[in-house]
């Protein structure tokens, strides 16, 4: 039902300029004219004109002596934009989508693109809905900051195959250490943004974090990239991205009755098997070589999650909460 609302009020909505314009290059179109050019019933278009003069003001008026209708102003023209409830929900969906490029200078351009479709817009805006902006709420992420230069110089570097030299510090670090480094191609995860390619100072193939670099130049030194490069071993498109180029495993995992239904709501692999057990506890399995991210990711389950397989993430998970113990 609600699709269906969704397009009624999207052809309404163009049925509405429609109609003006076939009323100004029409000499004095009647209802007959109207039902056979918008194909719908008298009693609609009816209610179609007297919407376009009760909000729109629009000078439409009946002429006995030519029985049809006419515009009293010619240059009439409707200085407002009417957005349908359906419009209205994608905007505000979209928007929140745009956090991904904070803290980037994607961000500023952005802006401008807004500023400058806003200044091609009439002075009036008007929402033919129910929705209210504060009907929708979106929980943002923390977002790390990023040099405009180093994300600007990444592209670049990329764009030419250049190699790039940079100063990082690992994220179990506390001083920056020096990296030459072939860029292949920026990834981005729920707004933090990475870069993934050759580590000269490894000689691997690594992912770094934007974020972390500082003090980034371009060399002149030219770069192809390596033959054996397959970036589906570095990137999990549902879970993420950690260097590794392990072959995938399969996760068998099973979790308590007492969150079934969040689990069995979601689909948290593409290929992945899920369903409920007669005791209400609920199995999932999928493949992956993303073991870490995995890890990161059982451990906000907590107690309400068991590993089944492999046994290398159940030894991870066990340290993991040995170490949490030293703590606590």
């Amino acid at each position: 039902m609600a699709k269906k609302k969704q397009r009624e009020d999207k052809y309404k909505t163009h049925r509405l300029f429609q109609l003006l314009e076939f009323i100004r290059n029409t000499e004095y179109p009647n209802a007959k004219d109207f039902k056979k050019e918008f194909e719908v019933s008298r009693s609609t278009i009816m209610r179609d004109l007297d919407f376009l003069k009760d909000r729109y003001f629009a000078p439409i008026e009946y002429s006995n002596q030519h029985k049809g209708y006419y515009l009293t102003d010619p240059t009439f023209v409707i200085k407002s934009v009417l957005l349908t409830e359906g419009e209205l929900f994608a905007v505000h969906t979209i928007l929140p989508l745009m956090d991904q490029y904070k803290n980037t200078p994607l961000e500023s351009t952005f802006k401008s693109i807004i500023s400058k479709m806003l200044e091609m817009l009439p002075n009036k805006v008007e929402v033919d809905s129910s929705m209210n902006r504060n009907n929708i709420h979106f929980i943002k992420d923390p977002l790390p900051n990023i040099d405009e230069l180093i994300f600007n110089n990444i592209f670049d570097a990329i764009k030419t195959n250049q190699s790039v030299e940079f100063y990082y510090r690992s994220i179990s670090k506390q001083t920056y250490t020096l990296r030459k480094f072939d860029p292949y191609r920026v990834l981005c995860q729920k707004g933090n943004w990475y870069v993934i390619g050759y580590c000269h100072l490894h000689n691997r193939f690594n992912v770094y974090c934007l974020s972390r670099m500082k003090d980034l130049i371009i060399t002149n030194e030219k770069f192809e990239v390596k033959k054996d490069f397959d970036i589906n071993k570095h990137i999990d498109p549902d879970f993420g991205i950690w260097n590794t180029d392990e072959n995938p495993q399969k996760i068998e995992l099973l979790f308590d009755k007492s969150i079934n239904t969040y689990i069995l709501e979601r689909t948290w692999y593409v290929n992945q098997e899920c369903y409920q057990n007669e005791d209400g506890s609920v199995y999932l399995s999928f493949m992956s070589n993303q073991i870490p991210e995995t890890l990161h990711w059982v451990m906000t389950f907590g107690s309400h999650v068991k590993v089944l397989n492999p046994p290398e993430l159940k030894e991870k998970i066990k340290a993991e909460i040995k170490e949490m113990k030293k703590i606590y």
